[in-house]
């Protein structure tokens, strides 16, 4: 699983919420977020970082393998 999917999910669980909380409070339609927290190769990145910005953070551009 990628590393956006792996901290999507932790902190989705550490906020005490289920994926469809998570999508309502997010904006986001459930389906995408059962796809994200299972690695879907293929989503937006806009909706990554929508998600994302739930926990105050955002993908930005970096080297592959950097953490």
């Amino acid at each position: 699983m990628n590393k956006i999917a792996v901290y999507v999910k932790e902190e989705r669980k550490k906020a005490g919420l289920t994926q469809e909380e998570f999508a309502v409070r997010s904006g986001l339609g459930l389906r995408f977020v059962r796809e994200l927290e299972q690695g879907k190769e293929t989503v937006r990145l806009d909706k990554v970082n929508q998600a994302l910005a739930m926990f105050g953070k955002e993908a930005v551009p970096g080297k592959i393998g950097e953490d």
